[in-house]
């Protein structure tokens, strides 16, 4: 200790230049930190996309899913195992531990999908969720003048995008197919023995190229590759097919003489800006790559060929990340100037106080450093965490500069000396060095915590505790320094002011009426939790957004011409709507996580104006789009709500699962539990994912008839694919181009025509009707699985912050007035189990803190009652934390939280400076108990509420914002706010009081000893 001192005395050059070379590494690092809205965590789950061309959702689960489900059950854990079942696509997520191998797990789930012994058509694909998935940006693009849209972004555009060093993926919606489209004529093609199966394999064999060997020339091994072409669409037109109505003679006819070949143009999606045709794209980042740096370069790359195209950005992960860090960097430097003021107004020095805060930009500087080399980027939790340690990175310096200047006016030339600030520094060493560590140590039970919870606060806790250890450093080197040559005298001497006259008073007046003294404090803290019911119980606060997303979804069977010309009206009520800034619409287009596409469904981004009222305007749409889909497709679907962007889990959702192998019963049960949870004015965007049936044609084939005319199921089965599915021939290169070719009838096939369809059998043609029953049915569009086991949820958005009492409420009113069908097991779930699990999770780590705490001050201090006292000043916190987040109406939420862990460090830091100077006045000075304590008070009164108020001030910006971005930061600094001052005002009077009541018998021995001294 007192060598490092000396050291940083004795070579003055050599500390300023550390420090230099500290903030020049600080810039270097903060300027090359990712900026990102939140940290990188990487979900571990896998997910299995299966596609089983031309199956329907049973048949998909029965061949598919069921069969992976009972490979992936083997799985080591394995926490939940979701599936989905569509038509002719599978989609598993399989849900694992956090720190979980996901490598070793992707190799195990490939070789059980080839140990399932799927059917050879089934296709699969195995991925992993990662934050790159999410797309950072969304933009509408439209053509200027007679620009080429389709053919310029594929040769312009998404090039100079792609070339983009942090790019990941580009993706276009709305594009123009050119295909080349074969109607074959059924009856001319039947007549030739001819169907589009058979059309297709003799168009294949005559277009082929094929590697066939190599051949030896000049001692050299060539390879040789045989290929047919066919190069322009006439010769597609004359190809020669074989018929197959006589074996023995066959005999050729041209293709364009049994089908009509056009070139067409289709839109497989459609998508719009206000009205307005456009193309979208959709732009994903890799992992690693600077979202706002990406983001900045696409801008750039759009900008250079304005002369060609115009666009609009729909959404933009972008922009909320520059307003999220331009919010948090605001009301960290106003932080930094409040604490600025509140130092000043102590020290009354404007020197004293630019020595104290410039521990400020070099903690803050320090901690870049280490968060660059971490691989941590710059996002809300690492600069909210920045913003939070304003205010404590400078009580050390405060401290030893107050203590310093203390030291000084009490030596007999009032000059500043390098042995005065070498026995000043060391005197208060061992309480600034606790304290620091004591609030660095409650980080650490954070890895105690699961879940993305401990994922997302873990950068917040290192960039704390990263400052903290600078601003320990700097106090004991820099700061000694800067006061040395800052000042020849120390400031002059204020006489002990009225309030540590009146504060002496109280100490001797609390100590001589101790038991009013705890009972009063202990009144206080019942008084607070009394308020603990009124302020809801919520995982993360809501914030409203001012982007909605919003979706109509027709009857399954509906055309996309159809789902269009109710999405024109729909759009064109959004546009007519003042509120409504902008408009982006897409029909019939992907979904970007799962891939499918459905023709029945339209998807809308609409971006308010800034002062609109989201929950009133909530209410307003959702009333018009019901008079609009009551009009036009009343067994239609719709829902709207507020855009949900990637980050920390809300759990702020109440979710009703109900299992069942009877899916009638299942999806009546599930509309019930729907229509309940509606009529909860407490729940938004209610959603139910087992709701939706479609109607089918079943053929139902008669076994003996069919047996009896020789006629097996699967010929029967190739027969109806080939007249009723489009068959894909592939690319073919023609006229210089590659063009998609489609083979299909010229007419569609009606319900008679299927009916009346020959089949051809060895006793000669037969009708479909007379070995099979044709009949409609309705079959569900999708099959959901939890674990293995059928399910249907119904989840709903709680509105305000008090999850549990929502999701109580609806679970006990769907047990009590909902009548479920016999065979339908509930169970309830949603935001409200994992917000109690992520709470308790956060009770044991505060624990494990207070636990730390107690050992590092029993290192420290040696003794086993000294800790106990100093932790005592932990339970009045909630005094002012509860009131404060009442007063503000702010929910419990994990922030809050995160405020009392950050709590257990800063409250104790006063106690353990008071404390510390009661220890010394009695080892050192040899005082009485009762002498210590009023002295100690008395010297340790500035510092303390220096420090508090420093803290309080620079966390006043983030808890009275009333920005968005900032709803982590918000509910901790109420929290610290409200907690500090509570705790400093009693720890000021109740450590004092419960100081004596343990050591009771030294106090008595002194006023016994007193007493005899008196006689």
């Amino acid at each position: 200790m007192n060598s490092l001192i000396r050291f940083s005395l004795k070579n003055v050059a050599a500390i300023f230049i550390i420090t230099f070379l500290i903030i020049l590494g600080g810039f270097y690092a903060i300027t090359n930190l990712r900026i990102e809205m939140f940290p990188d965590i990487e979900d571990p789950t896998l997910t299995v996309e299966a596609v089983y061309p031309g199956a329907s959702p049973d048949d998909v689960n029965k061949n598919v899913t069921t069969k992976l489900e009972e490979q992936f059950n083997s799985l080591e854990g394995l926490k939940t195992l979701n599936s989905s079942s569509y038509e002719s696509f599978a989609l598993l997520s399989l849900n694992f531990p956090h720190n979980t191998d996901l490598d070793k797990k992707e190799q195990q789930v490939n070789k059980l999908i080839e140990e399932a012994n799927l059917e050879d058509s089934v296709q699969t694909d195995v991925k992993r969720f990662s934050m790159d998935m999410i797309p950072i940006y969304d933009i509408s693009i439209f053509a200027k003048g007679d620009t080429e849209l389709d053919a310029y972004l594929e040769k312009n555009v998404i090039p100079d995008i792609k070339k983009i060093s942090g790019i990941n993926e580009v993706q276009v919606s709305g594009q123009k197919e050119n295909l080349v489209q074969i109607s074959v004529d059924q009856e001319k093609a039947l007549q030739n023995g001819l169907t589009l199966q058979s059309i297709n394999n003799q168009i294949s064999e005559k277009y082929f190229s094929y590697p066939a060997g190599q051949v030896e020339a000049d001692e050299f091994q060539i390879p040789v590759r045989v290929e047919q072409d066919l190069e322009t669409m006439e010769e597609l037109e004359n190809l020669q097919l074989t018929t197959q109505n006589n074996q023995q003679d066959p005999t050729s006819i041209a293709l364009k003489e049994i089908a009509q070949i056009e070139e067409v143009t289709e839109r497989a999606e459609l998508t719009r800006y206000n009205l307005k045709d456009s193309l979208s794209m959709m732009i994903t980042k890799k992992q690693d790559a600077n979202t706002v740096e990406v983001a900045d370069q696409v801008t750039e790359v759009l900008k250079k060929h304005e002369d060609q195209i115009d666009y609009y950005v729909s959404f933009d992960t972008a922009q909320g990340v520059k307003e999220s860090v331009h919010t948090l960097v605001r009301e960290g430097l106003l932080g930094a100037l409040f604490a600025s003021l509140a130092v000043l107004l102590f020290l009354r020095n404007i020197r004293a106080t630019i020595i104290a805060i410039i521990s400020i930009p070099f903690s803050l500087l320090f901690s870049s450093i280490f968060l660059l080399q971490l691989g941590i980027s710059l996002n809300m939790m690492t600069l909210g965490g920045m913003a939070v340690a304003v205010g404590r990175v400078v009580d050390d310096s405060i401290v030893v500069i107050e203590n310093i200047f203390r030291r000084v006016r009490k030596s007999p030339d009032k000059k500043i000396t390098n042995e005065i600030i070498t026995d000043s520094t060391k005197e208060i060493f061992k309480a600034i060095v606790s304290s620091t560590l004591t609030t660095i140590v409650v980080f650490l039970p954070l890895g105690l915590v699961e879940g993305d919870t401990g994922g997302f606060f873990l950068p917040f806790a290192l960039a704390i505790t990263f400052a903290l250890f600078a601003s320990l450093l700097i106090s004991v080197t820099l700061v000694p320094i800067l006061a040395k040559y800052s000042f020849k005298k120390a400031p002059k001497e204020e006489k002990e002011g009225a309030l540590q006259k009146f504060y002496g008073k109280l100490i001797e007046r609390s100590l001589n009426h101790k038991v009013t003294a705890i009972l009063l404090s202990l009144v206080l803290l019942g008084g607070s939790f009394a308020l603990v019911p009124t302020l809801g119980f919520t995982f993360m606060p809501n914030e409203e957004q001012k982007i909605f997303n919003a979706t109509i979804e027709l009857p399954a069977t509906t055309s996309m011409e159809r789902t269009n010309e109710v999405s024109l009206q729909m759009e064109g009520m959004f546009v007519d709507k003042n509120e409504i800034e902008n408009v982006t619409a897409g029909v019939g287009s992907k979904d970007f996580f799962t891939g499918l596409k459905k023709e029945n469904k339209a998807s809308y981004y609409l971006t308010l104006k800034e002062d609109t009222d989201v929950s009133e305007f909530l209410k307003e749409l959702r009333g018009d789009m019901e008079t609009i889909m009551d009009a036009e497709a009343e067994e239609g679907e719709f829902n709207v709500m507020e855009f949900a962007a990637a980050g920390p889990p809300t759990n702020n959702s109440v979710s009703i699962d109900l299992y069942s192998t009877d899916l009638e019963k299942l999806q009546s049960a599930a509309l019930e539990v729907e229509e309940y949870m509606k009529d909860n004015d407490d729940l938004k965007d209610i959603s139910n994912n087992f709701s939706e049936k479609q109607k089918q044609y079943l053929v139902d084939i008669d076994s003996d008839k069919a047996g009896e005319k020789g006629i097996p199921g699967m010929q029967i089965l190739g027969m109806i694919s080939d007249q009723t599915k489009p068959v894909q021939v592939g690319e073919l290169n023609l006229n210089d181009e590659n063009k998609t070719v489609q083979l299909s009838y010229e007419d569609p096939l009606s319900v008679e025509a299927l009916e009346e369809m020959e089949i051809y059998g060895p006793q000669g043609p037969v009708k479909l009707k007379e070995i099979a029953d044709i009949k409609e049915t309705d079959s569900f569009t999708a099959i959901q699985k939890l674990d293995g086991k059928v399910f249907a949820r119904v989840t709903g958005h709680v509105k305000g912050n008090d999850v549990q009492a929502v999701t109580n409420e609806v679970v006990n009113g769907v047990k009590s007035d909902i009548k479920l069908p016999a065979g339908v097991a509930f169970e309830s779930g949603g935001g409200s189990e994992e917000t109690t699990a992520e709470f308790q999770q956060m009770g044991i780590a505060m624990i494990s803190a207070m636990g730390l705490v107690y050992l590092t001050m029993l290192i420290t201090f040696g003794k086993a009652r000294i800790p106990i006292i100093i932790l005592s000043s932990l339970i009045f916190v909630p005094i002012g934390s509860f009131t404060a987040l009442y007063l503000a109406k702010e929910p419990l939420s994990i922030s809050v939280m995160i405020g009392f862990l950050m709590l257990i460090g800063i409250v104790v830091t006063n106690a353990i400076v008071l404390t510390d100077r009661i220890t010394r006045n009695r080892d050192e000075k040899g005082m009485t108990v009762r002498e210590a304590l009023i002295e100690a008070g008395k010297t340790r009164l500035r510092p303390i509420l220096m420090t508090a108020l420093a803290t309080i001030a620079a966390l006043t910006p983030l808890a009275f914002t009333t920005s968005t971005g900032t709803f982590i930061s918000k509910g901790l600094a109420l929290t610290v706010i409200g907690g500090l001052t509570s705790s400093t005002l009693l720890t000021l009077v109740l450590i004092p009081v419960l100081y004596e009541v343990f050591f009771f018998r030294q106090k008595k021995k002194e006023r016994d000893k007193t007493t005899d001294l008196s006689m």
